[in-house]
């Protein structure tokens, strides 16, 4: 994993975050967000970008949240985007 690649994922947590700002419950958003719609792959290599170099450039909104997430913790669907109820379900 590329050191620039941690650091877009970085960017991309604190641009996402910035956006959810005005939600009710922005840490609980932008974890939800982060759930649906990064892979796998994204959250573990964030994960570990935090782990070896600590939560230094990050949002507070984002830290809460990826420390939620961390710990287990997946928020139920925060907005429209993220709530089958109001898109349906994959058609996948």
């Amino acid at each position: 994993m590329s050191g620039q690649t941690e650091a877009k994922l970085v960017y991309m947590a604190n641009q996402i975050a910035r956006n959810l700002v005005h939600e009710p419950h922005p840490a609980a958003a932008l974890a939800d967000h982060l759930h649906a719609f990064w892979t796998p792959a994204m959250l573990r290599q964030i994960f570990a970008h935090l782990a070896a170099h600590g939560e230094d450039g990050l949002d507070p909104i984002a830290r809460t949240a990826l420390a939620e997430l961390a710990a287990g913790h997946a928020p139920p669907p925060q907005t429209k985007a993220t709530d089958p109820a109001h898109h349906g379900a994959d058609a996948g």
